[in-house]
Formats: structure tokens, C-alpha cells, sequence
């Protein structure tokens, strides 16, 4: 029953097309003219009743199948399209960072999720060597921030920001010593 489906597009054959309907979209809507507006029209109307149908395989999915479908990567990007996601936005922007933290390691700093405040997810950053997110400015700080800024964003445009939080710096080592003992003066 498969064969009778069609063969089914691998994520770099639906990511090529993805990235070519965003030109051509581009394309149309830079074009002046009752043709494109009639396109233009064409494809949010159809966009319109694609995420109705979505709506409704939804509703009719059950908690382990729902969760199965929004695991997936392309459908769940079409479910928060649609506004019809089943987790919230801060769980989903949570398990995004949690996917990147690992890299971060790997490149001697640290993520980790901190929450959402209105609309605003923050994340607590380390670049290696203890050096907190705003120091020195250098730029794999910044990369971290916009690959964690972009990967949360696309799991949770709902949220309008993700900013880093400062990390809280070590401690300084007070020898025992200077402590108990006092000046005799």
C-alpha cells in the first residue's frame, strides 16, 4: 500500500522545497498585478484550509498519537504555523535548548532554559573558560546566542525574544585563613 502512496520526500528534499516556495513566494509578492494578487491569494487560501484539515486530524488524535505527530519536525513546524501545537510555547522552546546544550559543551560553554517572562524566553549562557555571556563580546558568544536565539524561535514564534541571562559567576576563593585571623594592630 505504500508503493500505491508515492515515495516519500527525505528532509533535505522537503527542506529544498521549502526554500524554493519561499523564493517563489518572494518572487509573486514582489511582482505588481491582479495575477499576483489572485496567486497570492490562491496560496493563503489554500494554506487556510490545509491547517483546517490539520486542525482536525488533531482533534482526532489521541494523547500518544498527538505527541507523535508533534515530535515530528515537519509537522510539528506546521502545527505552530497553524497555532494549533499541543504543548506550549515554553516547553517547546525548553526542549529546543536542551537539544542545542550539548554543541554548546562541546565548544566549552553552557545553555540552559530559565523561562519566560511575558513573551520573553531567557536562557543562562557560559562560554568556555567561566567567562559569562557578556564578556569580552567575542564572537562564538554570539553565534551561541543567535543559534540558541533561532532554534527557539523556530519551535516558538508565539515568543517575541530570547535573551541571556548573566550567569552566575563562581564564587571567589577566600582562604580560611584571611577569615579567622585578624590583624593585630
Amino acid at each position: 500500500m505504500a508503493e500505491a502512496a508515492g515515495v516519500r520526500l527525505a528532509d533535505p528534499d522537503v527542506e529544498a522545497r521549502l526554500a524554493r516556495l519561499d523564493g517563489l513566494l518572494e518572487g509573486l509578492e514582489s511582482a505588481p498585478g491582479p495575477t499576483t494578487r489572485s496567486a497570492t491569494e490562491a496560496v493563503a487560501l489554500l494554506t487556510e484550509v490545509y491547517g483546517e484539515a490539520l486542525a482536525r486530524v488533531m482533534d482526532h488524535a489521541d494523547g500518544p498519537l498527538a505527541e507523535n505527530l508533534a515530535g515530528d519536525e515537519l509537522l510539528g513546524h506546521l502545527l505552530v504555523l497553524h497555532d494549533i501545537h499541543p504543548e506550549p510555547a515554553e516547553r517547546r522552546a525548553a526542549r529546543a535548548v536542551e537539544r542545542l546544550r550539548p554543541a554548546v559543551q562541546e565548544r566549552g560553554g553552557d545553555v540552559e532554559w530559565a523561562g519566560v517572562e511575558g513573551q520573553v524566553a531567557r536562557v543562562r549562557l557560559t562560554s568556555g573558560g567561566g567567562c559569562g555571556s557578556g564578556c569580552g563580546g567575542g564572537g562564538g558568544g554570539s553565534e551561541v546566542t543567535d543559534a540558541v536565539r533561532a532554534a527557539v524561535l523556530a519551535v516558538a514564534p508565539e515568543l517575541t525574544a530570547v535573551e541571556p541571562l548573566p550567569s552566575t559567576p563562581a564564587p571567589a576563593f577566600v582562604p580560611l585563613t584571611t577569615l579567622t585571623h585578624r590583624d593585630a594592630r
